[in-house]
C-alpha cells in the first residue's frame, strides 16, 4: 500500500500567517504539522509517500522534510496541483505514483490520537475488488457543517459500517434534522483507503457548485456499489485548518500526544 498526503490549498482561513508559509508546515507541539500525517503513515507500514501540494510555498516543504528519511520515509515524492481544484483533484495526480496498489490518502492537517496501523490491516484483508473505506468519527463537540458526514443506517453505534448516505458540508438545517428524528452519522476525518480504481473515478467526475472535484461524490460512486466501509476511530481527532482547530490540535498533542499505537 503506498500513503498519498493531500497538503494543497491557501490557508486562507489561517491568514495571514499562511501568507508566510503552507499552513501544513505551521508547529502543532513541537513540530511542523506536517510530520504527524507522515508519522502515523510510517508508523502504520506505509513508507513510500507521495506529497500533493500547491501555491506560492510548495518548495518550503522540500526545504523541510527533503527526501524523507530522517522521518522514516523509504521513498518520498512531490506533486503540484494548480489551482484549488479540490482534494478529488489533488488525488488524480497520484495516479501514476499509486499504479496498481491500493493507497491510503490522508489530509495533511488533520491529526489522530492513535496511529491508521488497524484501518491498514483491516484494509488489506478485504476481497481484492473495488471496494473504499474512510475514517469516522462521532460529531460530539465538532462542528459537523465543516466537514463531510456520513449517515450510519443502523439503530445502534458501531465500529464500522457501510452508510446510507454521503454528504459533503451538510448545513447546520440538515444536521440539526438529523439529530431530532435521531439519525446516527460521522464525520469523516480526512483518511480514506482506496483500491486502483479510484483513478477511474476521479476521471468522471463533473465539477460541484463550489467549481471543485469532491472526494464526497468519489465515496458516493463507492457507496452506491455497497463498496463502501466507514470505521469509527478511537483516540481525540482534529483537524488544524482554522485558528481554534489548530490551538486545540497543539492543546491535544501536549495532553496525550499523537499517533499512539491502539492498546
Amino acid at each position: 500500500m503506498k500513503g498519498v498526503i493531500l497538503a494543497g490549498g491557501l490557508g486562507s482561513r489561517l491568514q495571514p500567517i499562511t501568507h508566510v508559509t503552507n499552513k501544513h508546515l505551521l508547529p502543532v507541539g513541537d513540530r511542523p504539522m506536517i510530520y504527524y500525517p507522515i508519522e502515523n503513515l510510517v508508523k502504520s507500514g506505509i513508507k513510500e509517500i507521495l506529497l500533493v501540494t500547491g501555491g506560492q510555498n510548495a518548495g518550503h516543504f522540500l526545504r523541510v522534510l527533503k527526501n524523507g528519511k530522517e522521518l522514516g520515509v523509504e521513498h518520498l515524492e512531490y506533486a503540484y496541483q494548480e489551482g484549488e481544484g479540490g482534494i478529488a483533484d489533488a488525488l488524480s495526480l497520484a495516479r501514476e505514483f499509486v499504479g496498481e496498489d491500493n493507497c491510503c490518502v490522508m489530509l495533511g492537517d488533520n491529526i489522530y490520537e492513535y496511529t491508521i496501523k488497524q484501518y491498514v490491516r483491516m484494509f488489506d484483508r478485504a476481497p481484492r475488488r473495488s471496494h473504499a473505506l474512510v475514517v469516522g468519527k462521532c460529531p460530539a463537540g465538532y462542528d459537523a457543517s465543516r466537514f463531510g458526514v456520513s449517515v450510519n443506517p443502523g439503530k445502534q453505534a458501531t465500529i464500522t459500517y457501510q452508510p446510507s448516505q454521503v454528504i459533503e458540508k451538510p448545513s447546520k438545517d440538515s444536521i440539526l434534522r438529523m439529530i431530532e428524528v435521531e439519525e446516527r452519522f460521522d464525520i469523516l476525518t480526512g483518511t480514506y483507503f482506496y483500491t486502483p480504481d479510484v483513478f477511474d473515478i476521479c476521471g468522471e467526475l463533473e465539477p460541484s457548485a463550489r467549481g471543485e472535484l469532491e472526494i464526497s461524490d468519489v465515496n458516493k460512486d463507492y457507496m452506491v456499489r455497497n463498496s463502501l466501509t466507514v470505521a469509527v476511530a478511537d483516540g481525540w481527532w482534529t483537524d488544524a485548518g482554522t485558528f481554534t482547530s489548530l490551538h486545540n490540535a497543539n492543546c491535544n498533542v501536549r495532553k496525550s500526544g499523537a499517533n499512539k499505537d491502539v492498546l
